[in-house]
Parts: C-alpha cells; structure tokens; sequence
C-alpha cells in the first residue's frame, strides 16, 4: 500500500458511493476524534508498544487524511498542499540545517524557531500576545503556554520563592471561600490554584501535565492492588469504611514500594 492508495481509499470513503458515516464528517464533528487518537497514540508511547504504536499513529493518521479530503471537496485544499507546506515550513525553520545560520543546542534551535514563526506570523491579526494558544488543549497545557508568552514581554515572577508563596496565598483564598459557602467563589479560587500550580511547575521545570497523567496513572496502579487484596479476602468495597479501604492502600503502596513492577 502506498500513500495514493490511502488517500484515494479515504475520497471513495468520502463519495456518494461510500461510508454514511464518512460522508456526514465535518472539521467540526472530527474534533473529538482527533483528540481521542493522539491521546491513545501518547499511551503506546507510555507503555512502550511498538505494534500499538504504528496502529494508534495510523489512527492519528487517518484524521489528517480525512480532514484534508474533506477541505479539497470544499475546494479550499488538498493532502498535497498540506504536505508542501508542511516541507516548506520544516526547512524555513530550520536554517542551521538548510541555509548558513548556526544552532549548536537545542535552546538555540527553540530560539530561532521562535524568531522565524514571529516573521511567518508577522502580517497575521493579532490583538494580544497571548493569541494563537488553542482554546482546545488540555487546561493545564494551555495554562503553561498562556504564562509562557506573558513571561517572554516580563509579566514573570523572579524566584521560585515567590512562586511557592503565591500557591500559599491562593490555597488560603481556597480555605475562606470554602468557609463562606459560595460554590462561585470556590471554583474561582480553585482555578486561581491551579493556574498558581502550573505556574509553580513551570519554574521547576515539570510539565503539569504529564505530571498529573503520572500521578492518575499511579493513583490507577494502586487502586487495582486495593481491589485486588479485596477480592483475595472476600470484602465488599462498598460495604467497607474508611478506615478499612485506607488500611488496603497503604498496603498498596508498601507494596509498590517494595516491587515497583508488581
């Protein structure tokens, strides 16, 4: 099979003579799937699952094809177009590979991809300078681009410190909204937590995001020992206190502490 063979699959998917459901895609109504795919791709990276990953990336795959069919029925552009652009932009933003600039590290290739995209950008209609970061990314990526932009103008905290005691200052405001009552007040300040958390990790140099994933993924891992020593002693989750469910995860996580691979 070659790439032709895929995208002349995907147009008869597409035709009169295809798939229902194919036909009555939108750019609208493929956005979840999108999403969904490049998630399911990020766990085979995770588990480390190379046949898991060429049939996930496939998947991802399949979204491009689709959406760049649906645009070349619309008449606006084909597979074709985004693959010259996607060539064109890859050597323009890499001039220390394709033309005489120099880039030696990693944070000076970042520094001229960022230079060359502000050039590329530089007729486009921007109000602000935190445009351009997709409202559809996950809340806590999103939050880290948002900070990132305001820091490159200064709008920054300067220590680490300062961060900490600003995560201090909003787990407090947190506290008193919860004491006032004010279900309002509480999803404020615990959105203004959050931002502060993102903002802490960005110092520390840890995505929030992938860190939250290890820590659910952990949280998972545990859980399913807790089942586990249920079943083996024949008690009923549900029918159990705190106390008890507290006593089999704490065996949970001497356990993992013990076997990291159990």
């Amino acid at each position: 099979m070659s790439w032709s063979n895929l995208v002349s699959i995907v147009a008869k998917l597409r035709s009169p003579e295809g798939c229902p459901w194919d036909r009555a895609q939108t750019h609208a109504s493929l956005k979840r799937y999108l999403l969904e795919e490049a998630y399911e791709f990020l766990e085979t990276i995770d588990a480390a699952d190379p046949q898991a990953m060429k049939d996930e990336l496939g998947d991802v795959l399949l979204q491009v094809v689709l959406h760049a069919q649906i645009a070349a029925e619309n008449g606006q552009f084909t597979i074709d177009d985004v693959i010259t652009n996607l060539s064109e932009k890859l050597v323009r933003r890499h001039p220390h590979v394709f033309a005489e600039a120099t880039a030696e590290t990693p944070e000076e290739v970042l520094v001229n991809w960022e230079a060359i995209k502000k050039q590329e950008k530089a007729g486009a209609e921007r109000r602000s300078i935190l445009d351009g970061v997709p409202r559809e990314l996950p809340a806590l990526m999103r939050a880290e681009k948002i900070q990132k932009k305001a820091a490159r103008v200064g709008f920054d905290w300067d220590h680490t410190h300062e961060v900490v005691e600003k995560v201090k200052e909003e787990f407090k405001e947190l506290e008193e909204a919860a004491a006032a009552g004010s279900q309002d007040a509480l999803e404020e300040e615990l959105g203004d937590l959050l931002f502060a958390v993102v903002n802490l990790s960005r110092f520390l140099k840890v995505d929030p995001e992938f860190a939250l994933q290890k820590a659910t993924a952990k949280f998972i891992e545990r859980f399913h020992l807790l089942e586990g020593y249920a079943d083996e002693e024949n008690l009923d989750l549900n029918a159990m206190d705190l106390d008890g469910l507290n006593e089999l995860w704490d065996r949970a996580k001497d356990q993992l502490r013990r076997n990291p691979q159990a």
